[in-house]
């Protein structure tokens, strides 16, 4: 037997087959992009995941070779945060707007106002962000009053493919709390928020935990994507909750780390614990009964990209870090910031920009190169204290993926300056491997989300704390006071 997990990301959409032994036996991918109809917007047409969908599960049957009446459950996981509209037929009202957008900053001082700062991070365990699907109901509701008018249903996008395979509106718990419009202690709606913010309870759909079956195949669906009608679909997670259950950071103590173009630090929490000022986010976890928090920094390895095509066009990154190796720890006084696109997490403020601080004529590219691998490891730093400050237990281990844990010497900065062993995950399958999990307990080959990951997960340590660290922990408390020195400046330049 076979599970099914799909993932409906910003530029395409996975569909990922894997057997009982956790092994991966077929993969389907199709492509597509999203638009930009004002500087600072990001819309996306819903039926592109729909299509996408069809075509990536057709292409993980064909590469699996396998019948589909192979596939015992489906698990779902996505994008998070977008705000998808929906007529009472169930018809798209507007193209869906994405978790990137940034039009909505009135509007989240608008929901501050209503609800109150502080009581709004009491009740759902963060501020009001522009990433977040509120503000953006809300500007809609101010902004395109004919298409509020007309809203019956609100969804997020992976909700939309399950609409599309199923019938059914629902949502799970680990997205619908990144909605900001649910009480985090409770898992489900916040009637406070809803009724502050003028957002009708029936809009919403209801939630379920990540493995519990929400829904089947139907037959239209399995005529469509190839699969059989009546196969379950289980609620799923977004895609960052769905990543860290792939990954196996399902209990305290273990923390997911992804270092791609952005970085994320996540990490599973028995109760619904916040950080005070919601300079991390808090939300529930697609494991039943748990929560995380969560940390984003916006340009992570995205930083190492940026200076490779900046100062060394052309060059391998193996061959741009390598020479960083003879360099010693934040080697003559150097350090980076890494706010090249502005930042979220610790810091929300979309004018913070990149510097690189203390260089002179002793400096050259392997000094540079090394400060920027450094600075995005104090980043990810800055948001691991702000959770362990909220409660969370320090990290053991850290099990991090993406492109950026492929280089020998990042890993090793990482683990001196988190001070925990860095652990490389059996699979890189991330969020649609997870959603893959949550799928086969929903098919009942578990009794809980811990038992699938202690089944199908492993990690094998890569890096853990050396003599440096105690130098990086001098290191990063200097790095600390870059930021308020500088953000004075940051935003002269953009006012």
């Amino acid at each position: 037997m076979l599970v099914l997990g799909i993932d409906v990301s910003t530029t395409a959409t996975k569909a990922v087959l894997i057997d009982e032994h956790g092994a991966v036996v077929g993969i389907g991918v199709a492509e597509y992009g999203y638009e930009v109809p004002q500087p600072g917007w990001s819309e996306q047409d819903p039926q592109l995941w729909w299509t996408g969908g069809q075509a990536a599960i057709r292409g993980a049957l064909s590469a699996a070779g396998v019948d589909a009446t192979a596939v015992a459950a489906v698990g779902l996981t996505g994008q998070m945060h977008g705000a998808v509209l929906l007529d009472a037929a169930d018809r798209v009202v507007r193209p869906a707007i994405l978790w990137n957008d940034q039009r909505t900053t009135r509007e989240c001082q608008l929901i501050r106002d209503a609800v109150g700062a502080q009581r709004l991070i009491e009740i759902t365990g963060n501020d009001a962000l522009t990433g977040f699907t509120a503000p953006k109901l809300v500007w809609v509701r101010d902004h395109e009053p004919d298409a509020w008018a007309a809203t019956k249903h609100v969804l997020l996008p992976k909700d939309y493919l399950r609409l599309c395979l199923t019938g059914e509106h629902a949502m799970d718990k680990a997205d619908g709390s990144g909605t900001i419009l649910f009480d985090l202690a409770a898992r489900d709606w916040s009637p406070e928020v809803l009724d502050a913010l003028r957002i009708a309870r029936d809009l919403m759909p209801p939630t379920f935990e990540g493995p519990v079956v929400a829904g089947a195949v139907s037959t239209a669906a399995a005529a469509a994507t190839g699969l059989v009608a009546g196969t379950p679909v289980v609620a799923g997670g977004g895609d960052q909750a769905a990543n860290a259950v792939g990954v196996g950071a399902v209990a305290p103590g273990v923390v997911a780390l992804s270092l791609g173009t952005s970085g994320v630090v996540f990490a599973s929490t028995t109760e619904p614990l916040h950080e005070e000022h919601g300079r991390v986010h808090a939300f529930c976890h697609a494991v039943p009964g748990r929560w995380h928090m969560m940390s984003v920094m916006l340009s992570a390895a995205g930083s190492l990209r940026w200076f490779r095509d900046a100062l060394a066009p052309g060059v391998d990154f193996g061959e741009l870090v390598a020479p960083a190796v003879d360099v010693t720890a934040a080697g003559g006084g150097l350090f980076f910031l890494p706010y090249l696109t502005g930042e979220r997490s610790p810091h929300p403020d979309p004018d913070a920009r990149g510097a690189f601080v203390g260089l002179d004529v002793t400096h050259d590219r392997r000094h540079m190169t090394r400060a920027v691998l450094e600075g995005v490891a104090f980043g990810l730093r800055d948001g691991l204290e702000l959770m362990v400050d909220a409660g969370m237990p320090r990290p053991s281990q850290i099990r991090a993926s993406g492109g950026g844990v492929a280089s020998p010497l990042w890993r090793q900065i990482l683990a001196d300056t988190l001070q925990a062993e860095i652990a490389l995950p059996s699979t890189t399958e991330g969020a649609a491997f997870g959603a893959a999990l949550l799928g086969a307990v929903g098919a009942g080959w578990y009794s809980s989300v811990d038992d699938a990951c202690r089944a199908l997960v492993s990690a094998q340590p890569a890096a853990e704390p050396g003599p440096a660290a105690a130098e990086y922990a001098q290191h990063y408390m200097d790095y600390v006071k870059l930021y308020p020195a500088l953000a004075p400046w940051f935003h002269r330049r953009a006012g």
